[in-house]
């Protein structure tokens, strides 16, 4: 008898054919189980995000329907409870993107750099180490990270090197600094993650072509792992524009435009919190006012994800 024959003949309760049956009976339930519960995961993800948006949307209409958008986005005046009263939110806007670009510049190459030692240079053991205790960081409470700012990167570093004279007790320089450290773990951890996850092969063959080790970490493994990288730095970056207890303890409460680091500004979010916590009235202007804040900072959030994808493919294109 052939193996064609004895695979598909009729089998007794043991037999291959009944066996078989049995296994596609019992795999065909459990897997579209298993596929309904990864789309409702998904479907809840996608929900969540639409229920935000909505969520803004309600306010921040009615509130352009009082202060028209031109106003909004192209005015310098802020000034929401003293009349006359004015919205123009870019003081908030140019504060918010000055913190950010501080703790990028602070948090994303410490972050990289932290990452490629863990992957290429660090041993088991202090990998063992380092990474916990990074992670010990990543869970800090900003409440303590904005009183630190506040306390010791103003009134112990920056008042020695610029003078106390030049440096507000609130400023964006020592909120900045902090936040670029607030985002040091989840840079480093997650680009650390990309980093192992390339092949050891590639190494292997950049070795033993006669490269460096710099060589093979900077012109192999991160290339390779580029697009976690990304992700890392736009998470970062995400995280430090919409952070808010940092800012709002050590950056103060200036809404000016201006471009000085080491004075007062106001953020976005610091303004949220100003109001959220004060006395105002449901539906009123300055009530809208947050909303209408928080689909900016919406809409910023998302630019920088669309940036950040044409970065990815522009560098896979590269390399």
């Amino acid at each position: 008898m052939s193996r064609a024959a004895v695979l598909t003949e009729p089998a007794g309760p043991s037999g291959p054919g009944r066996l078989g049956l049995d296994l596609t009976r019992r795999r065909r339930p459990k897997e579209a189980l298993i596929r309904g519960l990864l789309l409702l995961c998904g479907l809840v993800s996608v929900a969540t995000t639409a229920g935000i948006v909505l969520s803004l949307i309600g306010e921040a209409v009615n509130f352009f329907r009082t202060v028209p958008l031109t106003e909004f986005l192209f005015t310098t005046r802020w000034s929401p409870s003293i009349a006359p009263k004015a919205f123009g939110v870019l003081p908030l806007l140019a504060g918010t993107m000055m913190i950010a670009a501080i703790a990028g510049l602070t948090g994303v190459p410490l972050g990289v750099c932290t990452a490629i030692y863990m992957s290429e240079y660090a041993s088991p053991r202090v990998r063992r180490k380092l990474k916990p205790t990074l992670e010990i960081l990543a869970g800090m409470p900003t409440v303590v990270l904005g009183y630190f700012a506040l306390t010791f990167v103003t009134q112990t570093v920056l008042w020695k090197i610029f003078g106390p004279e030049r440096v507000a007790i609130f400023n964006a320089l020592s909120a900045g600094l902090v936040v670029g450290i607030m985002i040091v773990p989840t840079i480093a951890s997650i680009s650390e993650d990309a980093m192992s996850a390339v092949p050891q092969g590639l190494r292997q063959g950049a070795y033993a072509l006669g490269s460096s080790r710099v060589t093979v970490a900077f012109r192999v493994v991160v290339p390779a792992a580029i697009s976690g990288i990304m992700a890392s730095v736009v998470l970062g970056v995400s995280r430090a524009v919409g952070e808010t207890m940092i800012v709002a303890i050590a950056a103060g409460q200036t809404p000016v435009l201006h471009a000085n680091p080491l004075q007062s500004i106001h953020t976005m979010t610091g303004y949220i919190v100003q109001v959220s916590l004060g006395d105002t009235p449901h539906h009123s202007i300055e009530y809208q006012s947050i909303f209408a804040i928080g689909m900016l900072l919406f809409v910023v959030t998302l630019l920088l994800n669309m940036v950040s994808r044409r970065l990815v493919r522009r560098f896979r294109e590269v390399y």
